[in-house]
């Protein structure tokens, strides 16, 4: 099971137990209300916060990847670069020896 969905199986529990723990409580209706509305504002704001750590990892990652994937091809053109350059100088070696 991935740890997304673990993670939002236990935020909808706590919710839900919160939730449940307010409209059990005895307080007068306008106050439950106003804490319901408080704690949905509170997840809400919990939810954005994770949302935007993970989206920064994620391209924090990306670039991470990227960068890899530039240094590599870097290195791919250093060596058909130096193939050619040891052929070129193989073919006027034959040349000049003759």
């Amino acid at each position: 099971m991935s740890t997304g969905k673990v993670l939002l199986g236990v935020l909808a529990g706590v919710a839900a137990g919160a939730a449940l723990g307010i409209l059990l409580a005895p307080d007068k209706g306008s106050y439950t209300r106003k804490k319901i509305t408080s704690k949905g504002d509170d997840y809400v704001n919990d939810l954005k916060n994770k949302f935007n750590e993970f989206m920064d990892s994620v391209t924090n990652k990306f670039d991470e990847a990227k960068a890899d994937a530039e240094n590599a091809m870097n290195k791919g053109k250093q060596v058909v670069n130096d193939v050619k350059n040891e052929a070129r100088n193989s073919v006027n070696e034959k040349f000049e020896k003759n």
